[in-house]
């Protein structure tokens, strides 16, 4: 037999052999079927996902990121198969923590699910990829970053502030007419006042508002002083505005300082040059985009730039912009307008996504992620008539208000979703669980006092023989009512071995520098009104002086401090801040240098963290003032390291540990708490004064009117912005700024809400603070109107009290 007869048999029977094996290895499409198939409705379109736009409006705890995790792997799967070619998928997300998150998701879906290489995407913050295109092409977007410093501007900023004194040596008449207000008698103490308040809190604050909206928007200032000719307000507002903003970007050039607006502008000034843009369009064959409900108008342009396919570059812009069945833009974006929670203190303006889901609805490119595993039927059927109640007041309350206009569906708080629970055999583990104890807890205890004994009982119910099994947070509206709860429960918790994590501990610890800053440079300048304002302010905050008409006591330093015999007498609250303030000056000349830090933060009263960051900072500033040991070398190290921010708080726990760990009770801020959530969430002081609240027009700023500048020129930029046919005189866009903080706050509470898993606990009590800087002022308060709303929808979750109470 030849050797040739002998192994074709052979041969034969080992690629039989192979081909049998293959057969049973899944193809790639096959592959992808069974994500699909893994995934709910609203999450399989977004997977199904080819080419063009896509809009994906998500109600909580539907799975977005899961969904967008398996659906940018799939995409990535398919432009293996069809191409050759290395073009990459972006995904850009708000966080870095949720880059993280997203990123490690689509890892495993390639790697355990598809058996691909862990490449082929990138994922950014929207900063993160606005740099990185400008860093790639520095001679274009003109940032050289090696040379130039990042900042976050907010009002205090010292150049907002240089802005503003420069804007009034340059605009005496204008500033002297804000002065007067309505009405002004001349008298030089008032006159003093009024100056105080108008640089130290009227500017800044509509400074840093118009900044923020307008650079957000690719709004110049010469725009802004051509649509102030628009207006007939008597202070010139958009005028004022553009001013402050033309000296503020003086500023930043002058000294190589940008902010991150500038990082989205430097980006579009590369793709503005069509190599350059080619470039980038080449490398990426699609964009998606998470919690697209935060996006502004500069940022949605940047990415539909990248996300423009080539072969459409023919078309006029106009055409390139709009979605259309045949649309060039390869973008798919999620997000919820539901919980858009950051428009009226961010350039973030919701109205964008619900056009782009409008629009994408018009062409039947809409998906609607309306099922959600995480809370229990209770609490979604909670929710949802919050929804629908909220929305119905909200329309009732216009109509009667402008009887012959038409209210505007995008203007009311929320888009009609309604949350689903999931169908019978969903993949996710313990998907709508069963609920505990009720499931919805309504209480109304008759004052904050014993809100906290309900409260402390139910934790402590909870928590029982195992406190490491459940997660509980308690959310709350603003920082102050959390420092008080934890105050109070502090003792309760070490009893039952409950963790207790106040989350805002960290945020007051992050300011410790400012605060030094403030009071140091008091020691220094006493007799500067601002300085002596800002160490007053450092002060009230950490409660060691009495909250008073801080404003009156700057405008005279001397008197203030060391009034004369023939002065009136001061009352106790001024008298107890005038010692406070003459113990720092006698400090400043008895203490070494060295010791000052330290000796201001117990003064401040600071906790343990607190000290440590402190003793951090003391180090530092050392370090550097080694060689120039004076005054003015402190204040230098101590400014650069505020307005840098280039200083991290001392940290006495794991900084990487969650908010949600087990065994924990979490207090956090309902703002912090999107994206999260736990077993147990109780919300209580929900009180009308705060939710929906009212814009407060401080009692100091009321000689301008019954208004505030910032407010009322971000309601004229929005109006601009959103193509309304006139800019809304004063009074109109005031009226516009109420009818949207009302709508982002009850938005709030429904993202507060959807936290919660097992168990919603909802208070408002009968007697609560008017403000919670005087927690023990107590007074009447008018509940949330949802909350009473929310118990005649559910009276057996109402607890009756005189029950529990015996």
């Amino acid at each position: 037999m030849s050797d040739s007869k002998f192994t074709a048999p052979i041969i034969q029977e080992l690629l039989d052999s192979e081909l049998s094996e293959r057969s049973l290895i899944p193809s790639l499409e096959e592959k992808i079927l069974r994500i699909r198939n893994s995934l709910r409705p609203g999450q399989q379109q977004m997977a199904d996902w080819q080419s063009g736009p896509l809009a994906i409006s998500a109600v909580p705890g539907a799975g977005k990121s899961t969904g967008m995790a398996a659906a940018a792997a799939i995409a990535i799967a398919r432009q293996y198969e069809r191409s050759s070619s290395r073009r990459q998928l972006v995904v850009v997300t708000f966080t870095r923590s949720a880059a993280a998150n997203i990123k490690a998701k689509i890892r495993k879906f390639l790697r355990d699910d598809l058996s691909l290489p862990q490449t082929g995407f990138f994922v950014y913050t929207l900063h993160g990829l606005a740099l990185n295109i400008a860093n790639r092409h520095s001679d274009l977007s003109g940032l050289q970053l090696e040379n130039v410093i990042l900042i976050t501007p907010t009002q205090s900023h010292r150049f907002i502030r240089t802005a503003v004194e420069q804007w009034i040596i340059n605009n005496p008449d204008v500033y002297l007419r804000l002065l007067e207000g309505h009405q002004f008698d001349g008298e030089e103490t008032e006159r003093l006042r009024r100056q105080s308040v108008l640089r130290t809190e009227v500017l800044p604050e509509l400074a840093n508002t118009v900044i923020h909206e307008a650079k957000s928007s690719g709004i110049s200032p010469e725009l802004l002083r051509e649509w102030s000719k628009q207006t007939t307000d008597e202070y010139a507002i958009l005028s004022v505005a553009a001013g402050l903003y033309e000296q503020y970007q003086n500023l930043m050039r002058s000294r190589d300082f940008i902010d991150y607006d500038d990082m989205i502008l430097a980006a579009l000034r590369v793709l503005e040059n069509d190599s350059a843009r080619h470039i980038e369009q080449n490398q990426i064959f699609a964009v998606f985009e998470d919690e697209a409900q935060d996006s502004s108008p500069l940022q949605t342009q940047l990415l539909e730039i990248l996300a423009s396919n080539r072969e459409y570059e023919g078309m006029n812009t106009d055409a390139m912009n709009r979605v259309s069945t045949y649309s060039p833009l390869n973008l798919v974006r999620v997000g919820d307008p539901n919980q858009a929670i950051n428009s009226t203190f961010t350039p973030a303006d919701p109205i964008y996504f619900r056009q782009f889901c409008e629009e994408c609805d018009r062409i039947e490119r809409l998906a609607t992620m309306d099922r959600a595993g995480r809370s229990t039927r209770i609490i979604i059927e909670a929710a949802n008539f919050a929804l629908k109640w909220i929305n119905n007041q909200w329309l009732a309350t216009t109509k009667t208000n402008n009887k012959q206009q038409i209210p505007d569906n995008r203007q009311v708080p929320f888009r009609l979703q309604t949350i689903s629970p999931v169908e019978a055999g969903d993949p996710q583990a313990n998907a709508n669980p069963a609920p505990v104890g009720r499931g919805l807890e309504l209480y109304t205890p008759r004052d904050i006092h014993h809100t906290v004994e309900l409260l402390s009982q139910r934790v402590i119910e909870l928590f029982g023989e195992d406190p490491t099994k459940n997660s509980a947070a308690i959310l709350v509206r603003e920082n102050r009512q959390g420092r008080w709860l934890a105050e109070a429960l502090t003792p309760l918790c070490k009893e039952h071995k409950i963790t207790l994590y106040d989350v805002g501990e960290r945020d007051r610890r992050s300011h410790v520098p400012q605060e030094i800053l403030a009071l140091l440079q008091f020691c220094d300048r006493p007799h500067s009104p601002d300085y002596l304002k800002a160490a007053l302010e450092a002060l009230v905050q950490r409660q060691l002086i009495p909250t008073q008409d801080l404003n009156a006591l700057a405008s005279l330093p001397e008197e203030f401090l060391y009034p004369g015999p023939l002065a009136p007498p001061q009352p106790e609250t001024v008298q107890k801040a005038a010692r406070m303030c003459r113990s720092l000056l006698r400090a400043r000349l008895e203490l070494p240098l060295y010791q000052l830090i330290s000796f201001l933060a117990l003064t401040l009263n600071y906790d343990q963290a607190e000290l440590a960051t402190a003793d951090k900072l003391a180090e530092r500033v050392n370090q550097q003032i080694a060689g120039n040991s004076s005054m003015g070398g402190m204040l230098s190290a101590l400014s650069e390291i505020v307005s840098s921010e280039r200083f991290e708080p001392v940290e006495t726990e794991d900084s990487e540990e969650r908010y949600t760990r087990r065994g924990q009770l979490t207090i956090i801020t309902m703002h912090k708490a999107k994206g999260l959530d736990w077993d147990y969430v109780f919300l209580p002081f929900l009180h009308e004064n705060l939710i929906p609240g009212r814009f407060w027009v401080p009692p100091q700023s009321q000689f301008l009117g019954d208004f505030t500048l910032s407010e009322v020129a971000r309601a004229q930029i929005r109006a601009t912005l959103h193509e309304e046919s006139i800019i809304p005189d004063v009074s109109q866009a005031w009226e516009v700024a109420k009818n949207l903080k009302t709508s982002e706050e009850y938005r709030l509470l429904y993202v507060a809400m959807t936290r919660a898993k097992l168990l919603l606990w909802m208070s408002a009590a009968q007697k609560a603070p008017f403000t919670w800087s005087k927690p023990d002022n107590l007074q009447e308060q008018a509940p949330c109107p949802v909350f009473p709303a929310l118990k005649r929808q559910f009276p057996e979750c109402v607890m009756n009290l005189a029950v529990m109470s015996k």
